[in-house]
């Protein structure tokens, strides 16, 4: 018992009861509420819930963890795609396409999770970051116009294509992937930072779709505290939503670029530090 002898009697996967203090349930109910505004806006709010998850219960399967966060996400995420079609014009003639190849892509990245290791993409990614952060501060201008570029057979390719690449490694990795879909949109497609944005939630919702769907199949979610975490992930995604149509692509990219830096030191120390 803590301190205010308040407890929660929750299962899981492998059938053990367990006491989980109700203080650690808030605790990650409130990083799932900061995850969702962040997560709206360009991504990342697994730099949030994860290390939240992993500290808080220290003792369960990092597996089972992972799965409860992409139940929380996945609700966050579609509720974002949901209020941003509703406020952005968005081209479905290559956004659905690409959503349900980020589907079939992320559902293959998860089945590959269970097939290799992916510590070669862990060295690789602090890099791969370093780029693209690099290359926005570059270009000044890099998201700042909404000037949809190539046909619309090329624009329906290559979204294809960055649906199938970065829903695989949703499903096989994971970190940073709304950032990976915002800067190849905008690179590749010609889109500004707002309607990238509300594009990469279409297809991270379908990608976090398919890796929770696999994941509950396979008894690595733990619906408790995941669906706690999906009523503040929610909450949260309604306000960054908000807070970007309200100011646009300038907020959208400033945030983008601190979140890509909070990144690159995360995945660099978790690479490389003895």
């Amino acid at each position: 018992m803590n301190a205010t002898g308040l407890r929660l009697v929750a299962a899981t996967n492998d059938g053990d009861w367990r006491l989980v203090a109700m203080t650690d349930i808030w605790l990650v109910v409130l990083a799932s509420f900061l995850a969702g505004i962040m997560d709206a806006m360009v991504g990342g709010g697994g730099l949030v819930t994860v290390p939240a998850l992993l500290s808080t219960y220290p003792t369960l399967p990092p597996s089972l963890l992972l799965g409860t966060n992409k139940c929380s996400s996945v609700f966050g995420t579609a509720v974002a795609a949901l209020r941003y079609a509703q406020r952005v014009r968005l081209d479905w003639a290559w956004l659905l396409p690409a959503a349900l190849v980020a589907f079939a892509g992320s559902w293959l990245g998860a089945w590959t999770l269970t097939k290799t290791d992916p510590q070669m993409l862990r060295k690789l990614l602090p890099l791969i970051l370093l780029f693209v952060l690099l290359y926005t501060l570059m270009h000044r201008q890099f998201g700042m116009l909404h000037s949809p570029l190539r046909t619309q057979r090329v624009r329906l390719l290559l979204a294809m294509a960055i649906g199938g690449l970065i829903g695989w490694y949703d499903g096989f990795f994971g970190p940073g992937t709304g950032s990976f879909f915002i800067f190849l949109l905008i690179r590749l497609l010609g889109v500004d930072f707002l309607h990238a944005s509300a594009s990469a939630k279409v297809l991270n919702a379908a990608s976090n779709l398919a890796a929770v769907l696999l994941l509950a199949a396979t008894g690595h979610v733990w619906w408790q505290v995941g669906l706690a975490m999906a009523a503040a992930n929610v909450a949260g995604s309604l306000l960054g939503t908000a807070l970007a149509l309200r100011h646009g692509a300038v907020l959208v990219r400033r945030v983008f670029i601190v979140m890509v830096i909070l990144l690159i030191l995360k995945a660099g120390w978790q690479a490389y530090a003895p």
